[in-house]
């Protein structure tokens, strides 16, 4: 599922889209809220520039706000639903779950948004 050469590896691990070989962050961690958008210029196995264009992952930004309108109602669901919480109780439950997964959802809008753009090369960095 997660083999070297899917799209799938490459938005769930923040690898470089185009050899999958290194982290496209220099701090795997999205913890570190201080570090959470900081990339690297290139991949330094296949040289494959990151920031693609000035302000390119702007578009990112559209990315995240799907996601987070997916994690939103998610979270209503289970909590409404599920859970029968009021509408106060959903809608703070709402809230804290966009908060805690903030990092999360901003890392990954970039890396689905960057494969949307550059596929796997398996030959990428091979000499």
């Amino acid at each position: 599922m997660l083999k070297k050469g899917s799209k799938l590896n490459s938005i769930l691990t923040g690898s470089c889209p185009k050899c999958q070989n290194e982290s496209m962050y220099l701090d795997k961690n999205p913890l570190h809220l201080t570090k959470v958008l900081k990339m690297n210029e290139n991949c330094s196995h296949c040289g494959l520039k990151y920031l693609i264009e000035p302000s390119f992952f702007y578009g990112a930004m559209y990315v995240s706000y799907g996601l987070n309108v997916a994690v939103g109602i998610a979270a209503f669901i289970v909590s409404f639903v599920f859970f029968g919480a009021s509408i106060e109780q959903s809608f703070l439950t709402i809230v804290i779950t966009l908060i805690v997964l903030f990092p999360f959802v901003l890392r990954l809008s970039r890396n689905l948004y960057i494969n949307m753009f550059i596929s796997y090369d398996p030959n990428a960095g091979k000499k």
